[in-house]
């Protein structure tokens, strides 16, 4: 008896939780398809302020349908895409479009990567040529005088393998 009664319930939560997904899509009728794909491409390029992170499209936060909204009436009133845009930026500043115009407020914003970029090659460069001349300064195979005279008796003592040196006679 529990379990049905477990399973009853489980299923009334599921069809409660459908029922709210539903009631959230809003219907937006047009004049023409061309207005209904420009809306739908609108409010794709357009960010939630609320989320942050999901454009007006993909939102069921309150502000982004009063902004579904509002682009909706713009362009049944005939306004463009590019005024429908200047109207939000006023409105809400340059946070609202995904890909905010370059000026003097959102430089950093576009240059910022190609800046840290720099930053680090330049860091890479410098620290393999610091390495590369503490690599000549420092001998590696000696580290000691000692070590460095037996190093200097062996090269002295080991025949020369470059072909000027075979042909002089030995003494």
């Amino acid at each position: 008896m529990k379990r049905v009664f477990f399973t009853f319930a489980l299923l009334l939560s599921l069809l409660v939780s459908q029922s709210d997904s539903t009631a959230s899509i809003e219907v937006v009728e047009f004049d023409t398809a061309s207005q209904e794909q420009r809306y739908r491409d609108l409010i794709a390029e357009l960010r939630c302020l609320v989320c942050q992170n999901q454009n007006l499209a993909g939102s069921d936060a309150p502000l982004a349908k009063d902004l579904r909204e509002i682009a909706a009436t713009m362009i049944k009133q005939g306004d463009s895409d590019a005024d429908i845009k200047k109207f939000m930026r006023s409105r809400y500043g340059d946070f609202v479009l995904y890909e905010p115009p370059f000026n003097w407020s959102t430089a950093f914003l576009w240059l910022g990567p190609f800046i840290l970029l720099m930053i680090v090659v330049i860091g890479l460069v410098l620290n393999i040529r610091r390495r590369q001349q503490e690599e000549l300064f420092t001998p590696t195979h000696a580290t000691n005088d000692a070590e460095q005279v037996k190093v200097r008796n062996l090269m002295r003592d080991t025949p020369s393998l470059k072909p000027e040196d075979s042909e002089k006679p030995k003494r």
